[in-house]
């Protein structure tokens, strides 16, 4: 009965710690963890930056360094386009009906330099309350004009990315940063991020206007690409070995039982021969 109560003692521990081992590998297996990495670079893939100006009108597009802009020149006039743009027309990816114009623009790529992209759009005079122009991001500017197909390019990015306004008579300040995300299947998406800050454009021009200037420059937040992705923690052989422990502790308690019974029962026939013995002596 004690041999019984000691093999039990170890017995039931050991498969409560087998089935709880089990369970938290399957629950480690279902709930990954998220991993987030950095990545320093000097260089970004120039992004693209795909405007849909509606009536509004491209004046200027420079190229500048280390956050210095120099002072307005004729503004509402037009003046140097110094950026690489392509205009494009496609279907509307949403309702596959209307027509959409975008103006891409190559984005800024020196992030130690602090290189940035200052664009002006003009609007002449519009009927609605409000006025604002849409753009939207992509990865890389050299991937759309690689494209054999422009339109479709643009129809994906337009699926894929999400689209955001800067309002006329600001100067809109956007500042970019890039997020990466590994899928389970291997695939890689990317997302950007922004922090936008606004000023007011105060317009000098001696005459009264019914126009809209729009201001906007697009610059890298800071050299570090973010990585995001999900990390399985279970280790199958961190659970492999336990088991295999748990299993000995198992055999190694299973053979002292054994060995406890071959134990009691020689000294119960030792016993009952030294009764026998005493017995025949009085007899």
């Amino acid at each position: 009965m004690e041999v019984h109560e000691d093999a039990s003692s170890v017995i039931l521990p050991a498969v409560f710690l087998v089935y709880q081992t089990i369970s938290d590998f399957r629950e480690k297996l279902k709930h990954p963890v998220m991993s987030v990495s950095y990545k320093e670079v000097s260089l970004y893939d120039a992004p693209g930056i795909a405007f849909y100006p509606g009536k509004a009108r491209l004046l200027s597009c420079k190229h500048h360094y280390y956050d210095h802009i120099p002072p307005l020149i004729n503004p509402g006039q037009p003046g140097d386009i110094e950026c690489t743009t392509q205009r494009i027309n496609y279907t509307d990816p949403f309702t596959n009906q209307s027509m959409k114009y975008a103006l891409v623009v190559q984005g800024p790529r020196d992030v130690k330099k602090k290189e940035l992209v200052f664009l002006q759009f003009h609007l002449n005079g519009t009927d609605q309350d409000f006025s604002a122009i849409d753009y939207l991001l992509f990865s890389s500017f050299q991937e759309f004009i690689n494209s054999p197909e422009k339109a479709e390019f643009m129809k994906d990015c337009e699926s894929s990315y999400s689209s955001w306004k800067f309002s006329g008579g600001f100067r809109t300040w956007v500042k970019m940063s890039l997020v990466k995300t590994k899928e389970e299947d291997g695939s890689e998406t990317v997302e950007f991020k922004q922090e936008t800050s606004v000023v007011n454009y105060i317009d000098q021009r001696t005459k009264p206007r019914s126009d809209q200037l729009f201001f906007v420059v697009f610059e890298w937040k800071d050299p570090f690409i973010q990585t995001v992705q999900d990390i399985v923690t279970a280790n199958p052989w961190n659970m492999i070995a336990l088991l295999c422990g748990i299993f000995l502790a198992l055999f190694k308690a299973a053979d002292f039982a054994k060995l406890s019974v071959k134990w009691m029962i020689k000294i119960r026939k030792r016993h009952l021969k030294r009764s026998h013995q005493v017995r025949n002596h009085i007899n």
